[in-house]
């Protein structure tokens, strides 16, 4: 039976804020971490270790909890959820900084919500409002504010990995939309596991001559921790309050937090490498704050019938 777990109003939509800003605050650490482990592990290969090392955690945790196994009708539809969000964001995403720069890539990224909201409307999961239309945009405009778009370097030798930046994202914005409908079937463990299961048998393959090649005993420690820290928290834990997320609120409020992703990382450069705030980056604060404040308020989204019936 889907696990549901209702929740009082007020106290659910405060979890959901809490575990989305957890969310970011580890991803953004993961861009941190994850250049240590790059200069030991190869991407295709840390890629395989991320994918490959969570995916059984997270099917002990689905199990320990839930003891289910998803209907037949469910394989086909989980497995493409684990391609999309899982292997192809994962992979598309390495293969593309490698193609082109850290810079590009971060402001690409602001991409993700745009597309998010545009596959909810055309696939017609979710309806977005005005004021949450409003929300994205202003968020959206923060995050470019604080990468500066002007640094976007266009050409033959980026172009290829611009794109494959922008595939990447718009396989995670589907991957938040078509789990949508597949969340009020399964609980949502069950659903995190398969998809990192299906996910793992793809990307496992795809960087095994990487992991082949690759020596545990010559990776220094701090590798090793950063490595640890990349599969528990940067993939499993994030990646799980994401969907757990998205199963108490929408597919567009998840995409939109990832806008918070350039402000943890700018508060960490603040912290450790002693940079300064400028007016560029308040000003992107300001605009990323108010523009999740617009797109969590009540009233910003439009309840499908079905989905307003099963509530």
């Amino acid at each position: 039976m889907p696990d549901r777990e209702p929740l009082p109003a007020s106290g659910a939509a405060g979890r959901v804020h809490a575990v989305l800003i957890l969310a970011q605050v580890l991803l953004g650490g993961f861009h941190v971490v994850g250049k240590v482990v790059l200069a030991e592990v190869s991407p295709l290969a840390l890629t395989a270790l991320r994918i490959g090392l969570a995916a059984p955690l997270l099917a002990l945790f689905a199990w320990r909890h839930d003891r289910i196994l998803p209907p037949r009708r469910e394989i086909l539809g989980l497995a493409l959820l684990g391609l999309l969000g899982i292997f192809a964001n994962q992979v598309l995403f390495v293969l593309g900084l490698e193609r082109t720069t850290a810079t590009n890539a971060s402001i690409l990224m602001p991409s993700l919500p745009v597309f998010a909201v545009a596959v909810g409307a055309l696939l017609g999961v979710e309806r977005v409002g005005r004021r949450r239309l409003l929300g994205i945009a202003l968020s959206v405009a923060g995050a470019l504010v604080l990468v500066d778009p002007r640094r976007l370097t266009v050409g033959s030798q980026t172009a290829a990995g611009n794109s494959l930046i922008l595939c990447a994202c718009l396989c995670y914005s589907s991957f938040l939309v078509l789990q949508r409908p597949v969340l009020r079937r399964l609980p949502w463990r069950t659903v995190v596991a398969w998809c990192f299961l299906f996910g793992a048998l793809a990307a496992v393959p795809a960087g095994w001559r990487s992991l082949a090649a690759l020596h545990p005993a010559a990776l220094s420690t701090t590798a090793w921790l950063g490595l640890g820290y990349t599969v528990v928290f940067g993939t499993a834990i994030a990646h799980t309050i994401n969907i757990w997320a998205v199963r108490r609120s929408s597919p567009a409020l998840v995409a939109a937090y990832s806008t918070l992703q350039p402000v943890v990382a700018t508060a960490l450069a603040v912290t450790f490498l002693h940079e300064r705030l400028g007016a560029s980056e308040l000003l992107g604060f300001v605009l990323i704050g108010c523009g999740l404040w617009a797109v969590s308020a009540r009233g910003a989204a439009e309840k499908l019938p079905a989905e307003a019936a099963a509530d």
